[in-house]
């Protein structure tokens, strides 16, 4: 069985697309075509299912149409929709270079001043121009962290932990 913490989510299964069992896949991290992936993991009912890749190809830079085995009508399809696509930490890149910030997601942050855990990063807003981390401290709050490169001082992969230089005061801002 798939648990959540060996996965990170990649993006979310649109539409079906013909009558052959296709879907739309509205790719926020596309590591699966960075490491040549045999399978996805779809979140079917709060269960994570593996579904082996048939065939892809991108529609643009975003949206991907998948087809996975044994899906092979249009109803099948219709049934997807609306699933979260997660892809396997282990299978993912090793190198800091080619990661992707979905990666992130479940890591710990450390403010690498002090080497205290700020805490748990819970989603990454790329809603803005700059890229910040949702982190979730341990009294329960959210809080948004620059998630800008020059910040992050080390990303510690095995123990899951994002090291970042944070700026003065940020963590006092209401």
């Amino acid at each position: 069985m798939i648990k959540e913490e060996e996965v990170f989510r990649i993006g979310r299964i649109g539409k079906a697309h013909g009558v052959h069992g296709e879907v739309s896949f509205q790719v926020d991290d596309d590591v699966f075509d960075r490491t040549d992936a045999d399978f996805l993991v779809l979140d079917i009912d709060a269960i994570l299912v593996p579904f082996y890749i048939e065939s892809y190809r991108f529609k643009s830079q975003n949206v991907a149409l998948m087809k996975f085995c044994n899906v092979k009508t249009q109803e099948q399809a219709r049934e997807l929709t609306g699933c979260d696509v997660y892809f396997l930490r282990r299978l993912a890149d090793e190198d800091n270079i080619n990661m992707g910030h979905a990666q992130l997601v479940g890591y710990r942050l450390v403010d690498s001043s002090n080497g205290c855990e700020v805490g748990k990063i819970r989603a990454i807003d790329d809603t803005t121009v700059n890229l910040l981390f949702e982190v979730e401290r341990k009294d329960g709050v959210t809080v948004l962290i620059p998630a800008s490169e020059e910040l992050i001082e080390d990303i510690d992969n095995q123990r899951q932990i994002v090291k970042t230089q944070l700026p003065q005061g940020i963590l006092d801002l209401d």
